[in-house]
């Protein structure tokens, strides 16, 4: 009995004494790839400085030229100094975020994009506001958007429908103005009518404002119709489309003598005729 208590303590002793053996290289290896890990991060480390500070002092990131897409209605020296980059500035941290807020408080800019390139460009790439009517007041012609936005003064090349605007009110009408919702919404109904739409011959309507609220007419020495004043609670612009139809059943075959058309509303409708040569 002692002699097989003896063995199993020998052999004990062996299992043990390998499985230490075993152990140590493990613990040495790790600690190694620990080492290497670290020597690697710090490595990474140095180089992004490095690259930073390349990046930062390098003259490829000096700003020498401006890109600008998508410009038209905005000036070119306004847009240079909106951005605000001298010459030679590094571009490589500019806070472009500040620099597209900026650009979006310009009157004609709805969105703006703003990113840098290589050699010292930076890109600018506008969306600028879409006209659809030529707000007329004295001698000034401005550029209306969708929103009623005056964005911007007409050229004599621009094509759009023309409101004439001869209310008194309407003088401190200018460029970065907004249209009252009521007479945008009227504008737009009655800007996009066709003589055809109202079985009329003649060339082009005209839509004006004055103190009587709407007119429509079909040119110089013809008929004026008055749709009158609109508001936001009591005789809506929802009315225009009936007095159209109804306008549109008055000219039928009398165009020639009709002098002023009155309608009341989508239903009533007074008109009266030219004198007599």
């Amino acid at each position: 009995m002692i002699g097989r208590r003896s063995l199993r303590r020998r052999y004990a002793g062996r299992r043990r004494g390998s499985s230490s053996v075993r152990s140590a290289p493990t613990l040495r290896r790790s600690s190694a790839r620990s080492g290497r890990a670290r020597a690697i991060a710090l490595l990474i480390l140095i180089a992004s400085g490095l690259a930073m500070f390349g990046a930062t002092s390098s003259s490829a990131f000096g700003f020498q030229r401006l890109e600008i897409d998508g410009r038209m209605y905005t000036e070119d020296q306004v847009i240079r100094t909106t951005i605000g980059v001298a010459a030679g500035q590094n571009l490589f941290s500019l806070p472009t975020d500040e620099i597209v807020a900026r650009l979006r408080q310009l009157t004609a800019v709805e969105g703006a994009e703003v990113d840098v390139g290589l050699p010292g460009t930076l890109r600018v790439r506008l969306t600028e506001r879409t006209p659809i009517a030529i707000w007329q007041v004295g001698e000034r012609r401005l550029l209306v958007d969708g929103a009623g936005v005056a964005f911007a003064t007409a050229s004599q090349a621009d094509t759009l429908p023309v409101i004439d605007d001869r209310r008194a009110i309407s003088a401190w009408l200018d460029v970065g103005s907004r249209i009252e919702p009521v007479d945008l919404d009227a504008t737009k109904r009655l800007g996009s009518l066709s003589p055809t739409d109202v079985g009329s011959a003649a060339a082009a309507l005209h839509v004006s404002i004055d103190d009587r609220g709407f007119l429509l007419d079909n040119g110089s020495g013809g008929w004026t119709a008055e749709f009158g004043l609109y508001g936001p609670t009591v005789r809506k612009p929802e009315l225009i489309p009936g007095q159209v139809r109804l306008l549109a059943s008055l000219i039928a075959g009398r165009e020639p003598t009709l002098d002023r058309i009155i309608l009341a509303d989508d239903r009533t409708g007074t008109f009266t005729v030219k004198a007599a040569p």
